[in-house]
């Protein structure tokens, strides 16, 4: 079955070593079969904003150049997402609650991780295994593009049902950690 719901704005959070599977899944199931408008950036090390101390700032600045206008962050989880500082940062600025409706938050289990994946701190502090009384969700890797659509309008309602649940402490992370699979600092 086809999708047929709204197509969302969806930011695409990921690790740059994951970028052809980030690829394939934006070829499928966004250019292919529609079933969302992808905002694919990312924080780089070129960027004026990012030595600076002023998290409000750094905050604005990813939100304003990276996430625009998007509704939902998709976090696409692969060997090394949770040990990456830029993916806390974009994590952070979906969460951000204030002078907007903060993004939906989800991630998705690439398919090289086989249906298993270490989850970004900031990410871990929003889920649990449940599904109960937490604002993310995450899945395996998804098998239909109507399937990818109800978890996307899932995370895009919880901007306003689930938004209290946020967890977001001010600290980001200033340095890349240690991938826990590689045991090293990418």
């Amino acid at each position: 079955m086809a999708w047929s719901g709204i197509k969302r704005r969806v930011f695409i959070s990921h690790y740059k070593g994951d970028r052809t599977e980030v690829d394939n899944f934006i070829s499928y199931f966004a250019n292919s079969l529609g079933i969302f408008t992808p905002y694919v950036l990312g924080a780089n090390d070129n960027d004026d904003f990012i030595d600076s101390s002023n998290t409000d700032y750094v905050m604005n600045q990813i939100r304003t150049k990276y996430l625009k206008d998007s509704t939902v962050t998709i976090v696409l989880l692969g060997s090394c997402t949770h040990s990456r500082r830029y993916i806390d940062w974009e994590i952070k600025s979906s969460l951000r609650q204030g002078d907007y409706t903060p993004n939906g938050l989800m991630g998705i289990v690439l398919p090289s991780q086989n249906n298993s994946a270490y989850l970004p701190p900031r990410f871990q502090r929003n889920w649990n295994q449940n599904h109960s009384d937490c604002y993310a969700r995450y899945w395996s890797y998804p098998t239909t593009g109507s399937q990818l659509g109800e978890w996307i309008d899932d995370a895009y309602m919880a901007r306003t049902t689930r938004n209290h649940l946020i967890d977001n402490p001010q600290d980001m992370m200033k340095y890349n950690a240690v991938c826990k699979i590689h045991n090293i600092t990418h």
